[in-house]
Order: C-alpha cells, then sequence, then structure tokens
C-alpha cells in the first residue's frame, strides 16, 4: 500500500475511533444525568457506589488479559504468525480469572452486601453480573484491538454505553420504575459484549484459527515492561477517578458518594470526551517521532496543552458564575453545590487533561516506566491524603486532593516527557496498540 494511501486509512479509522469512544463518553454522562434526575439522592449514591465498584475491580483483573492478547495478536500479526494460540491461551487465563473473581464475589456476599451496597441484594448480584460479563467485554477489546479492527471497537464501545443508557432513559419516560431499572442498565452493557462472541469466533476462522504444531507459547509476561505499565497507569487513572466515591461511601453514606461523583463530573465529563481525542493522540505522535518530526511532535503537544488551558480557563469561569445552577439543570435539584468546590475541580480538571496528554507524549517518546511511576506516586498521594483527616469534610478532602494530585501528576509527567530517552515508539506496534487501547478504556 502506498503511504498516502495507508495514512488516508489510517485517518479514517483514527476518526471512526475518536467518534466512537466520544460518544461512549457522552452516552455514559446521559446515563447519569438521567439516573440523578429520576432517582432520590440515596437511590442515585448507591448506583454511583455499584458503577465505581464495578469499574475498579475490573480494571485491575481483567486488564492484564486483555494486554496478553491484544498485544500478542498484534506481534504475531506482524510476524505472519499463527494467531490461533494467542487466542486460546487469552482464553483460558480469562475463563480462569472470571471463575476466580466470581467465586470470591460469592464468598464475600455478606460484607459486599451490607458494606459497600447499603444490604441490597438486588445491587449485589447486579454487580456480580456485571463484573462478570465484563470478561467478556474485555477479551473482546483485547481481539479487535489486537487486530486493528478498531472501527469495529469502537462500534461495541458505542453499543455498549447506549444500552446502559437506555435502561436510565426507559426511567425518565416512565416506562420502567425505580432503581433497580437504572442498576439492570449496568449490567446490561457488558452483556451487549457477549453478542460479538459468535462475530469474534467468525473473523478468527476467516483469518486462520488453527494452531500450529509448533507455535509459540505466550504468558501473561507477555510484552514485559511496557504491559506492566500500562496497567500501573490504568489503575492510577482508576484510583483519581473512581475511588473518591467508594472512600466517601466508608466514612458516610451513600447519598454523600452521589454528591461527590457529581461534583467529580466536572472533570469525569471532559475527561470521557478527552478520551476520543487521546485515543488517536499516541498514534498521531507515533507516527510523527518515527517519521523524524521531532519539532512538529513537540509543537502538537504545546498545541494541546495550550487548547486545554484555555478549555479549563473557560470551565473555571463559567463554574464560578453559573455552575451551581448548571449542576443542578445537568443532575437534578437532590443536592446544593458549592462555587468553591466546583471552581477546586474545574482547575484540577485542566490539571488532569494536561495529565493526560502529556502520558501520552511520555509513552510515544519511550518513557514508559517513568510514566507508570508518576501515576503511581500521584495516585498514591491523592489515596494517602483522602485518608488523613486534615481536612474535616470529606467531600472538600477529596477535592482538594483530587486537585493536588492532579497538579503532581500533570508535573512529574512534563518531567518524564523532556526527560524520555528519545526512543521512538513504532508504528502498528504491540506497544502502539497496547497504550491506544488504555487510552479509550475510561472513555468507554
Amino acid at each position: 500500500m502506498r503511504p498516502g494511501a495507508e495514512t488516508r486509512r489510517f485517518g479514517r479509522t483514527a476518526s471512526l475511533l475518536s467518534a466512537g469512544v466520544g460518544a461512549a463518553g457522552a452516552l455514559t454522562y446521559l446515563f447519569f444525568s438521567l439516573a440523578s434526575h429520576n432517582l432520590d439522592a440515596t437511590q442515585y449514591g448507591e448506583i454511583v457506589v455499584l458503577w465505581s465498584a464495578v469499574f475498579v475491580t475490573i480494571s485491575v483483573a481483567y486488564r492484564p488479559v486483555e494486554q496478553l492478547l491484544s498485544r500478542t495478536l498484534a506481534d504475531r500479526i506482524a510476524r505472519s504468525e499463527d494467531t490461533g494460540p494467542a487466542i486460546q491461551t487469552a482464553a483460558r487465563i480469562q475463563t480462569l480469572v472470571s471463575i476466580a473473581l466470581a467465586a470470591v464475589m460469592l464468598l464475600a456476599q455478606e460484607p459486599l452486601e451490607d458494606g459497600l451496597l447499603s444490604g441490597s441484594d438486588t445491587l449485589y448480584w447486579v454487580l456480580f453480573a456485571s463484573v462478570t460479563a465484563f470478561g467478556a467485554s474485555f477479551f473482546g477489546r483485547g481481539f479487535l484491538a489486537g487486530t486493528r479492527r478498531f472501527s469495529v471497537l469502537a462500534l461495541l464501545l458505542v453499543s455498549e454505553s447506549a444500552a446502559r443508557a437506555l435502561f436510565a432513559l426507559a426511567l425518565a419516560l416512565g416506562i420502567a420504575d425505580g432503581q433497580t431499572a437504572v442498576a439492570l442498565g449496568v449490567a446490561a452493557a457488558p452483556m451487549v459484549s457477549l453478542v460479538a462472541v459468535p462475530f469474534m469466533v467468525l473473523l478468527w476462522g476467516r483469518d486462520g484459527g488453527h494452531v500450529e504444531e509448533n507455535a509459540r507459547p505466550i504468558s501473561l509476561a507477555a510484552g514485559g515492561g511496557f504491559a506492566g505499565a500500562v496497567l500501573v497507569i490504568m489503575v492510577g487513572e482508576q484510583a483519581f477517578l473512581n475511588a473518591g466515591p467508594l472512600l466517601v461511601r466508608a466514612f458516610e453514606d451513600a447519598a454523600a458518594a452521589g454528591f461527590i461523583f457529581n461534583v467529580l463530573m466536572v472533570v469525569r465529563a471532559p475527561v470521557l470526551i478527552f478520551q476520543g481525542v487521546a485515543a488517536t493522540l499516541l498514534p498521531h505522535l507515533t507516527r510523527m517521532r518515527a517519521r523524524g518530526g521531532e519539532g512538529a511532535f513537540h509543537s502538537s503537544i504545546k498545541a494541546t496543552l495550550v487548547a486545554i488551558a484555555g478549555f479549563a480557563g473557560v470551565a473555571l469561569l463559567v463554574m464560578v458564575t453559573v455552575g451551581p445552577a448548571l449542576m443542578q439543570i445537568a443532575f437534578g435539584d437532590r443536592f446544593e453545590y458549592d462555587r468553591l468546590a466546583l471552581a477546586i475541580m474545574a482547575v484540577g480538571m485542566g490539571f488532569y487533561l494536561a495529565a493526560t496528554t502529556l502520558s501520552q507524549a511520555a509513552l510515544a517518546r519511550g518513557a514508559a516506566a517513568t510514566a507508570a511511576r508518576s501515576w503511581a506516586v500521584s495516585a498514591g498521594a491523592f489515596l494517602v491524603w483522602c485518608l488523613l483527616p486534615l481536612v474535616e469534610n470529606e467531600a472538600r478532602r477529596i477535592e482538594v486532593g483530587f486537585t493536588m494530585g492532579a497538579l503532581l501528576l500533570a508535573l512529574l509527567l512534563a518531567r518524564a516527557y523532556r526527560q524520555a530517552p528519545g526512543e521512538s515508539m513504532q508504528p502498528d506496534s504491540p506497544d502502539e496498540i497496547e497504550a491506544q487501547l488504555a487510552a479509550m478504556d475510561e472513555g468507554a
């Protein structure tokens, strides 16, 4: 394929992926907006706790298998090697992880149900079904990313988010009633992934799903340090974006967890939409560096950071002037919102988006380990701050801690970016695909 044609093909794929991830993020925002409007404060808070518990669990439990599959498929396809062993081994590992996780949740039903989910038997079984079904979803993401079927992957992510949002919409329209309808949406989203299983089997068979007798074995160690670094980054993201409601729930009630989740939406909403940009930023930077465009590379990062600063400045002005009213329009009048809290989160949002951009830049420059350490240190500092009673108000402690942690993260990643070894990540390499897949996950 000629370079120009290849560039156009990549551009079309990147645009579809960006649009798909952005749409998935917007649908996720719609889900919480409708839920907040149509449930009381306690019921909504319990949905938030359920959501946070699901996503922290699946990110830690299923990401390694997703990494294994996406990286190994990309590597073997690039080498024209058989992909059968990669798919079979990853499927076995995924099955074992899912069974083990299901067993742990069954054994821990009482503390999960009574301590985390306000004694709700329904929410517990939704948690169980969601976590279990997401195993298939993450396996599908790894398969589609590794085989570079990003358009299908984007469709899968949008379908998941749309399925979830439809349950909240049904409640808003009066078709369904109560908290259970919204909770079922959390479980329904990953169930959509099960529909893709026969499709993936057909794709595997078409591409040559046989297993060569002397095929190279694979293991969870595949990808070495890079895969581990990306996993650390993902865990750090979950700490920043989902740990807050769980920490507030541990010290206060579900309604307080719902409140802090809505305040964090000042950050989460732009982040969800920004994932569409992040999903294509790394491949763009990778190709730019591979072609020797170091100056253009730095200019692209600078332009992105300037745009983020401008957006954050506008967001800060809006939050200070009409923020409380906008939050009640978006999430209902269940809570009273503090201008200072919203201003703090607008500043934190700017730091966090800048950190996300610098993280992608550091990965593109071969500084995965340093980027991972930056995420680990900053997320750890955020969690320690939240656990220390230095600020009496739990919500304010999360707000200040998030912004301080995001600032620390941005500074550490800026240092990692400047001091990176300068080695180019290869376009279409397993490393690039893995980092691109990671950039999509939070938006999805």
